[in-house]
């Protein structure tokens, strides 16, 4: 008896094909995001800021569509952090890799 296993070919697509739903896997999250995580995420989103070009908009670093995995992932720690879109929208906007981050102030801590 000879046992055949089925498998599924997918046609190629081009690396970050966003239209057909395919995309490079996520950058995984730490399990806690700690003052290291967050200055590497401002420098995540600050270095691979959109920038305007012929072709769309792409990542100022690699010229990958945008964002970018490191831009998307930047932006997750930082959400998580507490910041909310419009202050990483500030950091980018400001443009500096170094800036340090807090953490929000909790209200009744």
């Amino acid at each position: 008896m000879s046992s055949t296993a089925t498998r599924t070919v997918r046609p190629a697509t081009p690396l970050g094909d966003e239209e057909s739903g395919e995309t490079l896997r996520e950058i995984p999250l730490p399990p806690y995001i700690t003052g290291e995580d967050a200055q590497f995420a401002v420098r995540a989103v600050v270095v691979h800021a959109p920038r305007r070009w012929s072709g769309g908009t792409v990542c100022r670093n690699d010229a990958s569509p945008h964002p970018c995995r490191l831009h998307r992932w930047g932006r997750r720690v930082l959400t998580l952090r507490g910041l909310r879109s419009a202050e990483i929208d500030a950091l980018i906007e400001r443009g500096d890799p170094t800036v340090t981050v807090r953490p929000p102030d909790r209200p009744g801590a």
